[in-house]
């Protein structure tokens, strides 16, 4: 597993950031074709299609997989980049969409409502 210093995340996040939107963008056109079809069948007694994510989608999850990274939250922009302690012990670099640089971090165990700010990493 790769591990990211904070310099390195920072610098990845405008590639982060442009996957995120694509697959943002996906997910609303798959939700905008579903939609579409649901008031296509609309009183017919035929069932909607199954969402299904383009392959962009699953092309950005693993790209970013690749890397290490996880995607938390899709609709949020939540990722967590893996990262170590002085000690070894493992922690998450914390982002979310909109945010202009890295500003959390957070125990595994912790999660998203234990983030903590930058200012006290490990």
């Amino acid at each position: 597993m790769r591990y990211w210093t904070l310099d390195e995340a920072n610098a990845a996040l405008p590639r982060v950031a442009a996957l995120l939107e694509r697959v943002r963008a996906a997910t609303a056109e798959v939700r905008a074709d579903a939609e579409a079809a649901r008031e296509r069948a609309s009183g017919n007694g035929h069932g909607s299609p199954a969402d299904s994510p383009p392959d962009v989608v699953r092309e950005a999850v693993a790209e970013l997989a690749a890397d290490g990274i996880v995607l938390r939250d899709l609709e949020r922009g939540l990722v967590d980049f893996p990262a170590r302690a002085g000690d070894g012990r493992a922690f998450w670099l914390c982002w979310q969409a909109g945010e202009d640089r890295i500003a959390w971090w957070h125990w595994p165990e912790d999660g998203f409502a234990g983030r903590r700010p930058i200012s006290e990493l490990p």
